[in-house]
């Protein structure tokens, strides 16, 4: 009788640890889903790299017309709207130029680049044309872009949409699962980006003449995504 008695007590505990264990995987059932979220937005800067490029017999005639000529540029676009410590020197380089049989020096070919950050857009065009006008033939625009110097808003309706897309998935897999979507457990943040409008280009002026640069700044799309890991059961 004390035998039977002793293995009735541990079938009784068996079904206990059992039970426990079913219960403890039931509240371990998660979802992890990965959320996206986009909004555009007007940029409200543009960056150029500009500069030139002129050639001497000496390094040092080089260098002074391409300083001289830098200066020129940076003076017409603060004229035209840019401000001076939105322009700032970005590279400057001294090369020697070959004769045709590649060994003789035959000058120097001396380049000032400078990089200019106009945050006017509607003076944009103005200040372009004034840097090319001011450099002729030896002018160099090497890129213009469009940027978003304050994209904070953006970022968080972004960031916004992502949990909300992330959350209707989670949502969605519970539904097919036959579960309910309890609270999320974590959130990460997988980064965020910003799709450049297309560089904007200029039309071949008359020598001489101040040349009409067209600028368009389109829209820009701000992408950002997020996992969330939901609780289900």
């Amino acid at each position: 009788m004390r035998r039977l008695t002793a293995i009735c007590a541990a079938a009784a505990g068996v079904a206990l640890l059992l039970s426990g264990c079913g219960s403890s995987s039931s509240g371990d059932r998660t979802v992890t889903v990965t959320g996206t979220g986009k909004v555009q937005g007007t940029p409200d800067v543009l960056n150029a790299d500009l500069g030139t490029e002129v050639s001497a017999a000496d390094v040092s005639a080089a260098v002074d017309q391409a300083n001289s000529q830098a200066k020129a540029i940076t003076d017409a676009m603060v004229t035209a709207g840019a401000k001076r410590e939105d322009v700032k020197t970005s590279d400057l380089s001294v090369q020697p130029t070959y004769g045709p049989d590649g060994h003789n020096i035959t000058g120097y070919r001396a380049t000032n680049s400078l990089h200019v950050a106009v945050r006017d857009l509607p003076k944009a065009s103005a200040v372009l044309a004034a840097a090319v006008q001011a450099g002729g033939n030896d002018t160099r625009i090497n890129s213009v872009a469009f940027g978003l110097e304050d994209n904070t808003k953006l970022l968080s309706d972004a960031r916004a949409r992502a949990f909300d897309d992330a959350k209707s998935r989670a949502q969605q897999y519970a539904d097919l699962s036959g579960l309910k979507l309890k609270s999320v457990k974590t959130i990460s943040e997988n980064g965020s980006g910003v799709t450049p409008t297309p560089t904007p280009m200029y039309r071949q002026a008359v020598p001489g003449a101040a040349p009409n640069i067209s600028l368009e700044p389109g829209q820009q799309t701000v992408t950002f995504e997020v996992t969330a890991v939901w609780d289900i059961g």
